[in-house]
C-alpha cells in the first residue's frame, strides 16, 4: 500500500533539508572544518552557543507541551511562584549569563597566538583584492592580487581597507569575517595549522559583482613562503621565446601597462591588478578562473562579457594571435 501523497512530500522535504544542512559541513569555504585556532575557537563557541540555546528551547517547549497537555490539577503547580521563577527566569538567566561569559572569553583569547605576526595589507575593490606586503628585514615591499600568501604556525595579522564601498573579508577555515570599512582600517588576526589553499569570499554585497569576488590564501611551510617572497620581491626576466616576446611588446604597445604593473618594464599603472606574478597565481579574475593560456587570452579579449560591471575594457579588437602572444607572456610570469 503506497503512502499518502503529504507524507511523501514531508519526507522529501527532510531529505532536501538535511542534504543541505550536510553539504555545509565540508567544501572549500565551510566554516565547520577549521585549519587555525582562530576558525577553531568560532566553531567551538558555535557549538556552545547552539547548545545552551536548544537547551533551553527544548525547556521551554517541555514546558509548554505539559501546560497544554496536563489535566487541568496537574497544571496547577506550573503557575506556583516558585515553578515560575524558577523555570522562567532563575534557569535562563544563568544559562545565558554562562553562555555570555563564555563568549567574552573566547573573543578576547581569539588572535591571541604567540610569535611575531606577519603585517599584510588587503584592499578592498570592486571587484578585486589588492594584497600589499610591506617591506620587511629581507626583503623590499611588493603587490599582488587575489591571493594572499601566508606561512603556516605563524600569525598573521591582516590591515583591512576598502578603496571604494563597503567590502568584508571571510576567509570560513581560517578565521572570522571583518568588514573593510572605506577610510577607516580595521585589523583581522587569523592563523594557518597546515600547508593548504583556503578560499575566502567578500560576504558584503558590493555591487554587481560581489558573487565573484573571491580570493584564496595559500598557507605553505615557512621555508617555503620565505623563499617565494624573496623571489616575488624581483623583476621577471625578458622572455626568450618568440610569442612570449611579442606578447611583452604588444603588452605594451596596446596600453596595458596604464592600468597594471609588471615590474621590470615600463608597465606600472596602479588601477588594476600588478601582473608581475600572475603566471604562479592559483585563479584568474578574482578567483573566477584558472590561470592558463587560454582564460588570459579569453579575459582580455571579453573581460566585460565575462565579469560584465568589472572596471577593465575588453580588448576585442585584437588579433587572435595577438591574444595568444599576450596570454603566453602574462603566463610566463612566474
Amino acid at each position: 500500500m503506497s503512502r499518502p501523497f503529504s507524507t511523501r512530500c514531508a519526507d522529501a522535504a527532510a531529505l532536501a533539508v538535511a542534504a543541505a544542512l550536510l553539504a555545509g559541513c565540508s567544501g572549500p569555504q565551510s566554516a565547520l572544518d577549521p585549519h587555525g585556532p582562530d576558525a577553531q575557537s568560532s566553531l567551538t563557541l558555535t557549538i556552545v552557543m547552539t547548545a545552551g540555546g536548544a537547551a533551553i528551547f527544548v525547556l521551554v517547549m517541555a514546558l509548554t507541551a505539559v501546560a497544554v497537555l496536563s489535566p487541568a490539577r496537574g497544571r496547577r503547580g506550573l503557575g506556583a511562584p516558585a515553578a515560575i521563577i524558577a523555570g522562567g527566569i532563575a534557569l535562563p538567566s544563568v544559562t545565558l549569563t554562562a553562555l555570555l561569559i563564555y563568549g567574552l572569553l573566547v573573543a578576547r583569547q581569539s588572535g591571541g597566538a604567540p610569535g611575531e605576526p606577519l603585517r599584510i595589507e588587503v584592499t578592498g575593490e570592486q571587484f578585486w583584492w589588492r594584497v600589499r606586503y610591506p617591506a620587511g628585514d629581507e626583503s623590499a615591499a611588493f603587490e599582488t592580487a587575489n591571493e594572499i600568501r601566508i606561512p603556516t604556525g605563524r600569525p598573521v595579522v591582516l590591515d583591512l581597507i576598502s578603496a571604494d564601498v563597503i567590502h568584508s573579508f571571510w576567509v570560513p577555515a581560517l578565521g572570522g569575517k571583518l568588514d573593510m570599512i572605506p577610510g577607516r582600517t580595521n585589523t583581522l588576526r587569523l592563523q594557518a595549522d597546515r600547508p593548504g589553499i583556503y578560499r575566502g569570499q567578500c560576504t558584503e554585497y558590493c555591487g554587481a559583482q560581489h558573487a565573484n569576488m573571491a580570493f584564496f590564501v595559500v598557507a605553505e611551510e615557512p621555508a617555503a613562503f620565505a623563499a617565494w617572497r624573496a623571489a616575488a620581491t624581483q623583476a621577471p626576466r625578458a622572455p626568450e621565446l618568440p610569442q612570449p616576446s611579442r606578447g611583452r611588446a604588444l603588452f605594451l604597445a596596446v596600453g596595458c601597462g596604464a592600468c597594471h604593473t609588471i615590474r621590470g618594464t615600463e608597465a606600472r599603472g596602479t588601477l588594476g591588478p600588478d601582473l608581475t606574478g600572475i603566471g604562479a597565481r592559483t585563479s584568474l579574475a578574482a578567483g573566477m578562473f584558472p590561470v592558463n593560456a587560454g582564460t588570459l587570452a579569453g579575459w582580455i579579449a571579453s573581460s566585460q562579457h565575462l565579469k560584465p560591471g568589472n572596471r577593465m575594457p575588453s580588448f576585442d579588437t585584437l588579433s587572435g594571435a595577438d591574444l595568444r602572444a599576450i596570454a603566453a607572456y602574462l603566463e610566463s610570469l612566474k
